[in-house]
């Protein structure tokens, strides 16, 4: 019995969703180097441990994760991992974010993602009535300010981008006044000016500007944005099929299996295919709404909020900046670029998504039960 509602509690139109995109991850990066699939093969081994972890979390009552004292711990434990990386960490294309372990990497900012949703879910659930305090702005700030700064410092800037998207989102579902929320803006801009006219040496601006408009400069750092915008555009309407994307496989397009792997897939599976992903991801969002619907407590509710937010941001960047409209900063597409900490991560959070869903609102219960039954 116990055993049927922990199925009961998976949601299978979710997961329905997510398995497409993992199978179309793998063939896009079919062959890619290294070897006969040799990235094929190693992500699959990815995806079967990933699998794995994601139903054992499924099974397990997270609720203890409400502990303030617990979280915090977390997030001290995260933040001295992170910290060290700056004395143990190998550098990987510029930057220290890599910790190895017998032939295996991981990259712990991913882990520091899903603690910190945990953190800010339990500090905004806590404090929803007095929300409105200008107060909660600074002190959820602090605790991604510190994560931020530590993931910046790396320098990984499109984890440090996600780790301010996700304090943003979360702090306006949360309730917090905009009023308050623009002064806070206002006085970071104001800085920003302060820094850009007083600070800010002439080659420094020249790198950020490059970095805001990495087109600006196609032949130096906006030479991969350049190629992968190419790849984006020749898929047309139904791509040039699996195998003959001519930018990933003649090497014009870098990083085709990770940062760059929505725009070799655009190109084999063209616009159409690009859709079907859009709408297989959207599918996946509007199910971990649902799920903060009908969540038993404000806790469940910012985290699942939380949990969406982190993959329409990764979602929205690394698709971003595969068509030029966004910096390039090395971020993966959810559940379909090459590695295995960012899949870990998603499933695991997805895990503990699923063990809150089976303590969803009692009058909701009912009704995820009949929707897996088919009733």
């Amino acid at each position: 019995m116990q055993i049927v509602r922990r199925m009961l509690s998976v949601d299978w139109i979710l997961i329905a969703a997510v398995m497409p995109i993992l199978a179309v991850g793998l063939v896009t990066m079919e062959s890619f180097g290294g070897g006969p699939d040799y990235y094929l093969t190693r992500q699959l081994l990815w995806i079967i441990i990933a699998l794995g972890i994601f139903f054992v979390s499924s099974a397990v009552d997270w609720r203890f994760l409400k502990n303030g004292a617990l979280l915090m711990g977390l997030f001290s434990l995260i933040a001295v991992v992170l910290t060290t990386l700056f004395m143990l960490a190998h550098t990987v294309r510029g930057v220290q974010s890599w910790l190895s372990f017998g032939g295996v990497s991981l990259q712990p900012v991913d882990f520091a993602k899903l603690i910190l949703i945990l953190v800010l879910a339990k500090y905004f659930s806590r404090r929803h009535i007095e929300i409105a305090n200008i107060r909660h702005i600074l002190i959820s700030g602090l605790y991604a300010f510190i994560i931020f700064v530590l993931v910046f410092l790396q320098p990984d800037f499109g984890s440090a981008m996600i780790i301010f998207a996700l304090w943003l989102g979360m702090t306006a579902v949360s309730g917090i006044s905009f009023k308050h929320l623009g002064v806070v803006f206002l006085v970071g801009a104001l800085a920003f000016g302060v820094a850009w006219n007083g600070v800010l040496k002439p080659y420094q601006k020249e790198r950020v500007l490059s970095f805001l408009n990495p087109l600006s400069d196609i032949r130096g750092a906006g030479y991969n944005a350049y190629q992968s915008t190419i790849a984006v555009g020749s898929g047309m309407l139904i791509g040039k099929g699996v195998g003959f994307g001519t930018q990933s496989r003649l090497k014009f397009l870098p990083e085709y299996q990770t940062d760059f792997v929505f725009a070799a897939f655009a190109e084999e599976w063209g616009f159409i295919g690009v859709l079907i992903l859009f709408f297989l991801f959207g599918v996946i969002v509007w199910r971990i709404v649902r799920i903060a619907r009908v969540s038993a407590s404000n806790f469940e509710t910012l985290y699942a909020l939380g949990f969406a937010l982190l993959l329409m941001s990764h979602f929205a960047i690394h698709v971003g900046m595969n068509i030029g409209v966004l910096p390039v900063t090395g971020l993966p597409l959810p559940f379909m670029s090459y590695g295995g900490s960012h899949l870990v991560t998603e499933f695991f959070g997805l895990g503990i998504l699923m063990s809150f869903r089976r303590y969803a609102r009692a009058y909701h219960r009912d009704d995820v039960h009949n929707e897996f039954l088919g009733m």
